[in-house]
């Protein structure tokens, strides 16, 4: 196992990137290589990992889904009585990374998470599938439990409660803002001299610099 592991490796080869190439603001930077991500039709383009970090200083990293990406960030929905809810109400400094494999390319985020207007999150639960709605009634995220049969009961009491009627969002569930302080662009290379172009907010501006790989 350990001979195997430390033996894989792939050469990067497809582009390249240059400060010349990127767009002033990273988000429209980000725009333009979502883009690309979508015509190229993979799966799950929009999964990201968010890394929390709670009150005592312990990390912790899971992959979420972005749902939304405007001027001032990143935004994603769950349940705020979660783990990363909790982390995030006692240190709102969280970072975000998507890797897309099939185009060799990273993008890394540093930034800040809050809460979006209830109104956003209620807009958006209503896109759910009802599945979905019935669920974030149904699980107590991130809790023990002792038994899958225990979710699956709670989740048809939810189905009862709401038959033939429309699912209201929960409380304790809604949307976050990631507005980002440091954004950066990672294209593999050959022989790992990877082309890392980072974005840094300086006050009201991006100050753009290559780093090396």
């Amino acid at each position: 196992m350990e001979g195997s592991v430390a033996h894989l490796r792939n050469e990067y080869m497809k582009k390249a990137l240059s400060k010349a190439d990127v767009a002033a603001n990273p988000i429209d930077q980000f725009k333009t290589w979502f883009d690309e991500v979508l015509k190229s039709e993979l799966d799950e383009p929009n999964a990201m990992s968010l890394a929390t970090v709670d009150a005592k200083g312990q990390p912790s990293i899971r992959v979420v889904l972005l749902k939304d990406v405007s001027s001032t960030g990143f935004s994603f929905f769950t349940n705020y009585t979660s783990k990363k809810g909790h982390s995030i109400s006692q240190n709102p400094k969280v970072g975000l990374n998507f890797f897309w494999h099939e185009l060799e390319r990273q993008i890394r985020i540093e930034g800040r998470a809050e809460m979006i207007d209830a109104s956003q999150s209620d807009s958006y639960f209503q896109t759910r599938p009802r599945g979905s709605q019935i669920g974030a009634w149904a699980s107590p995220q991130s809790q023990a439990i002792s038994d899958r049969g225990s979710l699956e009961k709670d989740n048809k009491m939810m189905e009862d409660r709401y038959a033939d009627q429309e699912v209201p969002r929960p409380e304790h569930w809604g949307g976050y803002l990631v507005i980002p302080d440091l954004v950066e662009f990672w294209q593999g290379r050959a022989n790992r001299l990877h082309d890392r172009i980072c974005y840094m907010k300086e006050g009201d501006q991006w100050d753009i610099k290559r780093l090396a790989p």
